[in-house]
């Protein structure tokens, strides 16, 4: 029954699982019903609303939390499996009172996802110690690995062709239609997609693909989405995404993206874009990867030469070439986007071969723990960071990723914007060779208006500083 709650209409309903989330141990159930358990109710129902709240133009954690106060989520434990209850649900998730089968869908891989990482993290009292072991590089590894089997992702007879799609949610219409024409140029070539699932650059790939999939006849194809809790609400899963995955921090999806994928695509976007960037270039400079294939490819229409010239700039200007050197810029050619990436995701085909690592999980890959170590944006931690060049560029790079996740924190996370009403906005300390750089860069999303969805009013969550004292602006 769909009803009027506050200005925005509302739905109760009880779903029953689509997927492999069919029954509930006793203690599970409890444990998703109790206040206790380290907030894991809480954490489950933030997740479900932001499932729920799907097509809905909003990039704030927090105002979506203050939009549907009265939403419930409860488990009904039944001896032939289990039913969601739900309350005052945003309406759009449903059709006629149906909910839409896609998101059925999802709601059910952040019931799994929750209570298997929390499971696994936290251990049973009474049970065999955990299976995770965060505090060691090989430990974050294998458990990014568990998470992914246990989400059903790993196809070990495949061939490679899953193509990560990084990019923003709020781009113009002419880049979101541009996205979905590579992505029908990588649909056709029997390629598949990986992105962080939500919309704008996010969904336009799957969208394109779903069309070139359709007419080669591929029945399978695969529409992954790797998200986490503090940004899922910012980027609600699209509901063509068949695998959504939801991983505890940011860091651990970053990590899934660069060991199951085979090759990057960059659409426009704003932090968060220029965040995955960094990630990705700071793993390619470690020496021990200097030889590693990995196609990165920058691309969007004519409109955006300006964006990735920027990023181009700033890239040269902080890691230097030997980083630039690891992507390609393309403008406005879908199908050489495409071709790129059909060519290098052979080279990482014939180069897993040879070393004899899979093809579903890049194993070789060194990852170092600054890499993986999760980093919470706290004013003092943004003042710690290392931006300077007295230290190995990969290093660097890990470091500059961190100055811009809490940028992403700060506009659209529901921890960092309450941190920033706290305690103002953040600093961000460095060199003045880095911080010109970073700044001019974070300036130009603002005026380009990458920072917020259109129609909202941007109010800086960070002041960039050279030196000690001297702030250049924010």
């Amino acid at each position: 029954m769909t009803k009027i709650s506050a200005r925005f209409p509302v739905v109760d309903a009880q779903v029953s699982p689509t997927g492999r989330m069919e029954v509930l141990s006793r203690t599970e159930a409890a444990r998703l019903s109790s206040q206790g358990h380290g907030g894991l109710r809480e954490l489950f129902r933030n997740c479900a609303l932001a499932v729920l709240n799907c097509g809905n133009p909003l990039d704030d954690g927090k105002e979506l939390l203050a939009r549907y106060p009265d939403f419930e989520i409860h488990i009904i434990q039944r001896s032939r499996g289990i039913k969601l209850d739900i309350r005052n649900a945003p309406a759009s998730a449903f059709v006629d009172g149906t909910m839409i089968r896609g998101i059925q869908e999802h709601l059910f891989a952040v019931l799994r996802d929750v209570l298997y990482v929390s499971r696994e993290a936290e251990g049973t009292a009474g049970a065999a110690p955990t299976r995770f072991d965060f505090g060691t590089s090989e430990g974050i590894t294998d458990a990014v690995f568990q998470i992914l089997r246990n989400a059903g992702i790993m196809q070990p007879v495949t061939q490679p062709s899953v193509v990560v799609c990084w990019g923003g949610h709020s781009i113009s219409g002419a880049e979101y239609d541009y996205t979905k024409r590579v992505g029908y140029e990588l649909g056709l070539r029997g390629l598949d997609i990986c992105t962080g699932c939500g919309p704008g650059a996010m969904k336009g790939p799957m969208k394109g693909a779903a069309i070139g999939h359709a007419k080669q006849r591929i029945g399978k194809a695969r529409y992954l989405g790797f998200t986490e809790p503090g940004i899922i609400a910012a980027e609600s899963p699209n509901p063509i995404v068949n695998d959504l995955v939801v991983f505890p921090d940011v860091e651990k999806r970053l990590e899934a993206f660069v060991r199951t994928g085979h090759g990057f695509v960059v659409f426009p976007g704003g932090v968060g874009t220029a965040e995955e960037i960094l990630y990705v270039l700071g793993i390619l400079l470690h020496p021990a990867n200097v030889d590693h294939p990995l196609p990165l490819v920058f691309t969007g229409p004519k409109s955006a030469e300006e964006y990735f010239r920027r990023i181009d700039s700033f890239i040269a200007e902080t890691l230097g070439d030997e980083a630039r050197s690891r992507y390609r810029i393309i403008i406005d050619d879908p199908a050489a986007v495409a071709r790129e990436m059909q060519g290098g995701v052979a080279k990482v085909r014939a180069f897993r071969k040879e070393y004899r690592d899979a093809y579903y999980f890049n194993w070789l890959l060194r990852i170092e723990h600054e890499f993986q170590h999760p980093f919470r944006p706290t004013h003092e931690n943004m003042r710690r960071l290392r931006l300077n060049r007295n230290q190995p560029r990969h290093l660097l790079a890990a470091d500059l990723r961190r100055a811009f996740s809490g940028v992403v924190a700060g506009n659209v996370k529901n921890d960092g914007i309450r941190e920033i009403e706290q305690h103002g906005p953040f600093e961000i300390h460095g060199d003045a060779g880095i911080m010109g750089p970073m700044d001019a860069l974070l300036s130009s999303f603002v005026a380009q208006g990458r920072m917020k969805l259109p129609g909202a009013t941007y109010n800086p969550c960070y002041v960039v500083v050279s030196g000690k004292h001297n702030v250049i602006r924010s």
